[in-house]
């Protein structure tokens, strides 16, 4: 039988990434003359990846380019973010030891994001962490990404896990929605990017800080308790 899986998104929910993406944005933004977006800009421009961030960047400025522009703003923005990381990006506070916890406890780990699979692989080794995960999957891994349920079911599969047997931890609609459409248990963290409350976006469980995130509380929510 499979190792149950314990699924993180990234941005928000494991990591505190925004000032490290907002720099990047705003090197690609002014480079066109526009001004920068602020930090509480930030729960509109981030989870759903970089092309979709510059893409309400733009949005935010009221300026409009040509699709053949675009991709040259995104290959800009992935050039600087990924040569200054891994900046001031760092796990939330309790979570190492969460996840120590859970390996200790017979737990497998995966990392489930809208980022780049390169990009989230890339902060994931710089900061020591990629060896704790069975699998890391971004939103260009797969044809789809979060909220399609096919992102999570494709990162089960990858870390040889079981649907029926796994957690998905996110901080936004995608991941709450992704795991819903999936049929996975979801927990909520409250305090990432999201522009909706976390209470309003009903996962199946809330938890306000990582100290929280036990091998019994997981134990519980997959038996349905």
């Amino acid at each position: 039988m499979p190792s149950p899986l314990v699924m993180f998104d990234l941005d928000g929910t494991l990591f505190h990434t925004a000032p490290d993406l907002m720099e990047s944005l705003n090197h690609v933004i002014g480079g066109m003359g526009l001004s920068p977006v602020e930090y509480d800009d930030m729960t509109f421009l981030v989870g759903s990846g970089a092309r979709a961030m510059i893409a309400r960047a733009l949005e935010l400025r009221e300026t409009e380019i040509a699709s053949s522009e675009f991709e040259g703003l995104f290959t800009r923005f992935l050039e600087h973010y990924s040569a200054s990381m891994p900046g001031t990006s760092q796990p939330y506070p309790g979570v190492v030891e969460a996840m120590d916890r859970l390996a200790a406890a017979g737990y497998a780990l995966a990392v489930c994001t809208n980022k780049t699979e390169t990009m989230a692989r890339r902060l994931l080794k710089l900061t020591g962490h990629l060896p704790r995960f069975a699998a890391v999957t971004g939103g260009d891994t797969f044809a789809v990404r979060k909220p399609d349920a096919d992102h999570l079911h494709g990162t089960v599969r990858l870390a040889d896990g079981d649907p029926a047997r796994s957690i998905m931890i996110g901080d936004s609609i995608n991941d709450i929605s992704a795991a819903r459409r999936a049929g996975i248990v979801s927990i909520g963290v409250p305090f990432g990017y999201s522009e909706t409350a976390m209470t309003e976006l009903g996962p199946d469980h809330i938890i306000s800080h990582y100290k929280e995130l036990t091998p019994e509380l997981v134990g519980r929510l997959l038996n349905g308790s």
